[in-house]
This record gives C-alpha cells, sequence and structure tokens, in this order.
C-alpha cells in the first residue's frame, strides 16, 4: 500500500531559519546513521520515516558509508524514495556527506576533490537522486589543503548537485577558514553539523560562538550520546542496547562517573515531567546556536518518545543552573580527533 502523508503534518512541528539563510529546518531531523542499513529497509525503520514526516519532520540525514554495509542506508532510503516519499520530493531536506572510509584504496576516504566528487555521484546514484540539499565534508583532513576540499565542494554545488553546504566536526579554527575560502568562490556555509549533548560540550568552548557570528546554521548529532542519555541505562547497560551490537558506542564510555551523571540528570527530568532523553534534546534545542537536533531512533515508539520533547522546550534559570552542576563532560567524544586541528 502506498503511503499517503498526514495532512496536517505541520501543525506542531516547530522549524527554525538555519543560520541567517532562508532554509528553515525542523527542530528534530531524523538521522539514518544506525538501524537503517542491510539488505532492504526494514519494516520498523520505514515507519519510523513515514512517521517522522507524518510529525513534520522534513530532514533526513544521511552519509555515504551508513549502513552497515556501507551505501546500504542510501540504497534502502533510495528505494523508500522511489516508492513512496518521491512526491514529496519539494517538501524534503536531505543531506548526505563525504570523508570516512567508502571504498578500498587512497581514495576511498578523506577530503581530496577526487573522494569528495566521486562519493557525491555515487550518494545521489544509490539513493536515486539528482541532488541533494545539503551536501558535507563529513570530517576534516590534515592532509589535504581546505582549498581542495573547498574546491570539491564548489564542483558539487555548482553542477547542482546540492544546494547548501556544510561541514561536520570541524573546529572553530578550521569551520572558520573553510567560511571565508567559500565566501571567495561566492557560496555561502549553511551549517555545521558537530556532536553535542549533556556530557559533550567541547562546541561551547569557541564553536557556538564562531557560527552565531558568521551566521551559520548548526545541527547537533547524537544528542542523546548515542543513546546513553535515556532511561535504559540508569541501572547499567541493557540487552537491547548500541553497545551490545559491538558498534560505535564502547563499553569503556559508560563509566561509574557517567553513570551517576546520567542519574543526577534524570531526577532533574523527572521534576520536568520529561524523561531523560526528552531533557537531553530540549536543553541541545536551547543552546541560541543550535538549529536542530539530530535524532535516531530503532523503533516508532522511540521516536514518538522523542517527539513528546516538543511538549516542554522551555528550561527556568534554576533548571539551567542545576543541570550545568549535573553536566559533565563525559569524555565520550570518539569524534574529537577531526576537531582538534
Amino acid at each position: 500500500m502506498t503511503y499517503i502523508s498526514d495532512k496536517n503534518r505541520y501543525q506542531k512541528m516547530h522549524y527554525r531559519n538555519c543560520g541567517d539563510s532562508g532554509l528553515k529546518l525542523p527542530v528534530l531531523s531524523i538521522g539514518l546513521w544506525h538501524n537503517f542499513g542491510g539488505n532492504g529497509m526494514a519494516s520498523e525503520s520505514k515507519k519510523i520515516l513515514f512517521e517522522s514526516f507524518d510529525a513534520g519532520i522534513t530532514h533526513f540525514d544521511l552519509a555515504n558509508n551508513y549502513g552497515p554495509p556501507y551505501g546500504s542506508a542510501e540504497s534502502n532510503f533510495g528505494k523508500v524514495m522511489k516508492s513512496d516519499l518521491g512526491k514529496y520530493r519539494d517538501e524534503l531536506i536531505i543531506s548526505s556527506k563525504a570523508g570516512y572510509d567508502m571504498w578500498d584504496g587512497p581514495y576511498g576516504e578523506w577530503g581530496s576533490k577526487k573522494h569528495v566528487i566521486a562519493s557525491c555521484d555515487q550518494s545521489l546514484k544509490r539513493m536515486k537522486l539528482d541532488y541533494v540539499d545539503i551536501f558535507y565534508s563529513h570530517r576534516f583532513d590534515p592532509n589535504t589543503p581546505l582549498e581542495e576540499t573547498a574546491d570539491a565542494l564548489e564542483s558539487i554545488y555548482k553542477a547542482g548537485k546540492a544546494l547548501y553546504i556544510g561541514v561536520s566536526s570541524y573546529s572553530s579554527n578550521k569551520t572558520n577558514k573553510m567560511i571565508s575560502i567559500l565566501k571567495s568562490k561566492g557560496i555561502k556555509l549553511l551549517i555545521h553539523q558537530p556532536s553535542y549533548s549533556l556530557i559533550n560540550r567541547w562546541i561551547e568552548k569557541d564553536l557556538t560562538k564562531t557560527l552565531i557570528k558568521k551566521g551559520v546554521g548548526c545541527i547537533a548529532f547524537s544528542p542523546l550520546a548515542q543513546g546513553f542519555l535515556s532511561n535504559k541505562y540508569l541501572k547499567g547497560i541493557p540487552k537491547v542496547s548500541r553497545v551490545n551490537e559491538n558498534s560505535s558506542f564502547s563499553k569503556n564510555l559508560i563509566t561509574k562517573k557517567n553513570t551517576k551523571i546520567i542519574n543526577e540528570l534524570s531526577k532533574i527530568a523527572k521534576r520536568r515531567n520529561q524523561s531523560l532523553s526528552q531533557m537531553a534534546i530540549a536543553w541541545v534545542l536551547n543552546n541560541r546556536a543550535i538549529t536542530s537536533a539530530l535524532i535516531g531512533a530503532r523503533t516508532v515508539k522511540q521516536l514518538k518518545e522523542n517527539l513528546a520533547t516538543l511538549d516542554n522546550l522551555k528550561f527556568s534559570k534554576k533548571e539551567i543552573k542545576e543541570i550545568n552542576k549535573a553536566a559533565k563532560e563525559g569524555d565520550i567524544n570518539i569524534w574529537a580527533p577531526s576537531s582538534a586541528h
């Protein structure tokens, strides 16, 4: 049965301008990093996409190597676009990225013009799209001149393969440089996608100031610290979790210190009549530099819990003070090497 979207899909979602651009993003966006790969998209994953769009989420974020296996999330998304979502293409913001390992050999990763352009072409083919709305440099490459990476992004932009350009996990310094290089080419850096959460607050040092000053939007990925900022980890590691799947979230990150932190934060969330994950997302969105929080979901139930965050996005000064006291850096930023330059 062909999917037909909810006629009232734009009634509840909030939208924010991305930096000083005219593009609005939903405050919650869906990332397809996990749970959307494999040989054909699982029924539950497809339902997540439909439920998201029905709730007014217009932005779906991908990358070349999302899966597993690499490329399968984009291939599966392309099939859903063809069968169900294609008729809504002009209502969707679809993004992809290049920079992490994707194929064998010296051109299969990083920021060379060879890799970035080839990767973009592959992504478009997999997703059966003529263009993406946003194309990112997924990580800074210390062994490729930034000018070359910018050159590749310019080629993609001017060929009409991407409407907007973004960077991910770049430091404030390299973000500033990329802004300047792109500006000299007549291109505006639209958006930055850094990791950011209650226990991963590295962007507060100087990146958020840079983005606000330069009018660049910010979409925070991993606002739930890969699911750790949720009630299911309060008493230890649950059987069904990313940690037990030998994925990107290591057991080494679940320290006594971090478990204590999330339990303290959970108490504050309860007083707000929210789950820990709902408060964690609301807190990320409370940062004025943030345009959108990029969430993942394993089930429709998880998605609906996250959507309920919208019922309470405001914090009192007292709550912010309590949260800042409890929310210590958890040393969980596995993407730190990219922003260390």
